[in-house]
């Protein structure tokens, strides 16, 4: 079968092309069919898609594949993110009787990434038109409740409130591991929700390191909560490292070798809809994770801003110490530590830190993105072993149908 490194094939004195005997598979229904093409079409791909059809390579397809069965399929999996393509293709073949290879998942991978394509370049010109792809319109417009402001509205304690943590259940394997070449994709994410690697690298030297405060901590006694809080009683807020595996000195958040992104860092808005994300590669969760994630926070939603991280007020000390230190303090953002993290803390820290404590924060826990990972952890199967750019299209996927399925529900 020809691959994406086959030559541009001549032009024929024809403009338009024939297809001769091409395999056709759609949900229910699998043929060997000659479409016509008409007389504007230069290359195959060209007549299939007139017809509903994506081949399954660019030039000489031999199997195209119905937007129909894309489109059911995309759905499924959004719903479902268990459902892989693997498993897509495996019933297609009890369906029609064919015996499965593992070659079919591959042809049905590339017309996904074709169609995904399609919708992308549609819903470019529609935000285009609609004056929807100005910088950051993805932020301000997430959540109608939370960045909506109506005339007239009384002011709130927190004009933004959002939660970030990170979650390692999305990490990729290195194909390096295998004794294999790994494979370069030079396909970019399509959506905001990402922050680039560099933007995050940023702040890699210049957070210093906590390892005094774990020191300080490291020989209390974590099932005495009284001996703990009278033994540093002098220690302020700062009391909860030790409970902590991300309140640590980065020098312990290691990560295994075999796994090239490690895993996810996200901020969520008090009613769920995911904001920002990054990669954590090759690490734990390093401060500089949710450093670059709080900068594009300020830059965007500007002051007055609440965070709740389940290390909250051991960060605090991390982003005072940091560039940020400043920024934060003139845009009057407050951390805290999320409702069903802060019960983990000691009770001198819920005191100050625990949103049970704070004016404003009301009925929300601040724990969105536990919310978010209870779901996306069931796409850990299918993003494994995918390519770098396959599992950011899945992940950009699931979190776009969590956002639309919030939006649905804020109603009612």
């Amino acid at each position: 079968m020809p691959t994406f490194k086959d030559p541009e094939p001549p032009l024929c004195d024809s403009p338009s092309v024939s297809l001769t005997n091409i395999e056709l598979v759609d949900i229910f229904t699998r043929s060997h069919s000659s479409p016509q093409s008409r007389l504007s079409h230069k290359y195959p791909n060209e007549t299939l898609i007139y017809h509903g059809y994506i081949g399954c390579s660019p030039i000489y397809p031999t199997v195209a594949i119905s937007l129909r069965t894309l489109a059911a399929y995309r759905q499924i999996h959004r719903t479902c993110p268990r459902f892989s393509v693997q498993a897509q293709v495996k019933s297609l073949c009890f369906l029609h009787d064919s015996p499965y290879r593992p070659y079919l998942c591959v042809q049905f991978s590339a017309a996904y990434d074709i169609y995904l394509e399609i919708i992308h370049r549609v819903n470019q010109r529609l935000r285009k038109a609609l004056k929807h792809d100005t910088p950051h319109w993805c932020m301000l417009n997430a959540c109608p409740a939370c960045f909506y402001v109506l005339e007239d509205e009384p002011a709130l304690e927190f004009d933004w409130l959002v939660s970030i943590d990170g979650n390692n259940s999305l990490k990729r394997w290195d194909s390096a591991i295998y004794g294999s070449t790994r494979r370069t994709d030079s396909r970019k994410a399509r959506s905001d929700y990402w922050l680039d690697t560099c933007d995050v690298d940023r702040f890699k030297d210049e957070v210093r390191t906590r390892q005094s405060d774990y020191a300080m901590q490291r020989d209390s006694d974590d099932d005495n909560w009284t001996d703990e809080t009278t033994a540093n009683e002098g220690a302020g807020t700062f009391t909860c490292v030790n409970r902590w595996r991300n309140a640590g000195p980065d020098t312990r958040k290691k990560m295994f070798s075999v796994f090239d992104e490690s895993g996810i860092f996200i901020a969520a808005c008090r009613h769920r809809f995911v904001v920002l994300a990054c990669d954590m590669v090759r690490s734990g969760e390093l401060a500089k994770y949710p450093l670059a994630i709080i900068e594009k926070l300020l830059a965007v939603y500007g002051k007055n801003g609440g965070c709740a991280y389940d290390i909250g007020c051991a960060f605090s000390k991390t982003l005072t110490n940091s560039s940020l230190g400043t920024q934060a303090r003139e845009l009057d953002f407050r951390l805290m530590v999320g409702a069903f993290h802060g019960h983990a803390h000691n009770r001198k820290c819920q005191l100050d830190w625990h949103p049970m404590y704070i004016p404003g924060i009301g009925h929300t826990e601040g724990e969105g993105c536990e919310h978010v990972f209870s779901s996306s952890n069931e796409l850990a199967r299918s993003t494994r072993h995918a390519t770098p750019f396959h599992r950011r299209q899945t992940i950009e996927e699931h979190f776009s149908f969590w956002d639309a399925d919030k939006y649905a529900a804020l109603s009612a």
